[in-house]
């Protein structure tokens, strides 16, 4: 039977792909035979991550620093990734921070800086891409990853400027999906749950919020390594062409409390 998920031939740049989820994705789209370009701020660990991904899965691999941020970086950096691959095809934005505070205590700084990573260096980098690559060859799969705090909000984890980010990001992704539609491009987000990262981990290991989950979370656990994959490879591949604007919650139900 033929791969209904091949994505044999397709570039793919994976933000954020230092750490955790970002490096988990990447490794699932090069299971499926995509190229990778890892983009993070920390050269030497997306060196380690591009030299993983090419000696486990066999697939060309590019590492580039560059903080999203900053939009001359973004831009310098997807002239590197077209100069080396000659095209983009799939985009996971996944560079992303979290403050948690209570709402009365957050900073303007705090704020700020949260929708600069998670909002607008999602825009900055989904607007390099879609111009540069998508647009001029009239294909791309966007994929913005957002979060279930982005549909909800909580009584936990007092995270206001992560809400409002992902909340943008979600509504981003129906706005890009919408103006771009018509150069046969998908722009979608995954909305995840709570899943170990070395942002989330300290909280997560913590008695009370282990007890919160049980109540909170229909399946009653956490998200493990692995589990956004599919979600990933779906929304890259070519079986999902008329798939555009969504939010996918991969939460273990959280969502449909």
């Amino acid at each position: 039977m033929n791969n209904m998920f091949d994505l044999s031939g397709k570039v793919a740049l994976v933000t954020g792909c230092s750490t955790g989820l970002g490096v988990q994705m990447a490794k699932a789209l090069a299971r499926q035979g995509a190229s990778i370009i890892a983009l993070a701020r920390r050269q030497e660990l997306i060196d380690a991550v591009a030299k993983e991904i090419h000696e486990t899965y066999g697939v060309d691999t590019l590492a580039l620093k560059c903080d999203i941020t900053d939009t001359e970086a973004v831009d310098k950096a997807v002239d590197e990734a077209l100069a080396h691959f000659g095209k983009i095809d799939i985009l996971i934005n996944n560079a992303g921070t979290g403050a948690v505070a209570p709402a009365e205590d957050i900073t303007d700084e705090q704020f700020s800086n949260e929708l600069n990573i998670d909002l607008f260096g999602t825009f900055k980098v989904a607007r390099a891409v879609a111009k540069k690559a998508m647009i001029p060859s009239n294909y791309g799969r966007i994929i913005n990853i957002a979060s279930m705090y982005g549909l909800v909000g909580n009584k936990i984890a007092p995270s206001s400027p992560y809400h409002a980010a992902k909340g943008g990001v979600v509504n981003l992704t129906r706005a890009l999906a919408g103006e771009w539609g018509k150069y046969n491009i998908t722009v979608n987000s995954i909305c995840p749950g709570y899943f170990y990262t070395p942002l989330t981990k300290e909280t997560l290991d913590s008695d009370y919020f282990k007890e919160y989950a049980k109540t909170a979370i229909p399946m009653e656990r956490y998200g493990v390594e692995g589990e956004l994959d599919a979600a990933a490879v779906f929304l890259a591949s070519q079986e999902a062409s008329y798939v555009s604007g969504i939010a996918l919650p991969v939460d273990g139900g959280y969502t449909s409390m």
